[in-house]
């Protein structure tokens, strides 16, 4: 089975094909052009130099959230045309358990950790072991250092993946000392490949997402909205 993955939750625009095979290709860029730009040049891009048509795709997986609202509403209304117009299944996974997803095969505390600005991080807590996840708390905007102090209380060691980790890195390190694990800002990017597989798995199970009621998760209210209704 061969799936498209998009992931646009971040200023990073990704694209990758996977299949049983594992990665038929992966094009990411951090360049500052806007998705709506980047995201169908890309994807047309990667089904050229992989040599697949469109009609070979047989599923579409999109990170669905939480993330930037504009990036996730262009990488969600991308993912929809394509699937509508191929006529193929569509699946959202979630942009932090595909972050978490990154570190499999590393048994431990693993918390995505995505800049949400107003300082604050978009986060939650998975649990890793050698072949499968575990999440123990679900994804939430909090101040860093709450989560910190949160994360303080199950007294072993967390690995941070995200955009958000050296963006709070001095509190990660302050707060938890020993505790906090922070690799290098290179390992912290959004990828499609984690989404596109994560995705095959669950259109390999039979589970695909309602095309004309899916709609990512922003967590928290846009600004915009926030303001209407203080308005009210």
């Amino acid at each position: 089975m061969i799936v498209l993955g998009i992931e646009s939750s971040t200023p990073v625009a990704s694209v990758a094909l996977v299949s049983e095979n594992g990665l038929l290709g992966e094009i990411t860029l951090n360049i500052g052009l806007t998705h709506s730009e980047q995201l169908l040049p890309l994807i047309d891009d990667l089904l050229v130099q992989t040599k697949t048509a469109r009609e070979q795709l047989q599923g579409i997986a999109v990170a669905g959230g939480p993330g930037s609202f504009t990036g996730l509403r262009i990488g969600m209304a991308t993912a929809k045309g394509l699937a509508q117009g191929l006529n193929l299944p569509l699946t959202s996974i979630s942009t932090l358990e595909a972050l978490a997803a990154t570190q499999t095969g590393r048994a431990g505390l693993v918390s995505p950790v995505m800049n949400a600005r107003k300082n604050e991080v978009y986060t939650a807590l998975f649990r890793l072991a050698t072949n499968n996840s575990e999440q123990l708390l679900n994804s939430l905007a909090v101040a860093p250092e709450q989560w910190a102090q949160t994360l303080l209380s199950y007294r072993e060691p967390v690995l941070f993946v995200g955009d958000g980790v050296l963006v709070y890195a001095d509190i990660w390190q302050k707060v938890l000392r020993e505790q906090a694990v922070c690799p290098p800002a290179i390992y912290g990017y959004n990828r499609a490949i984690t989404v596109a597989w994560l995705g095959r798995k669950r259109l390999l199970a039979g589970q695909h997402d309602d095309l004309y009621n899916l709609k990512p998760i922003y967590i928290r209210l846009s600004e915009a909205q926030a303001k209407l209704d203080r308005c009210k």
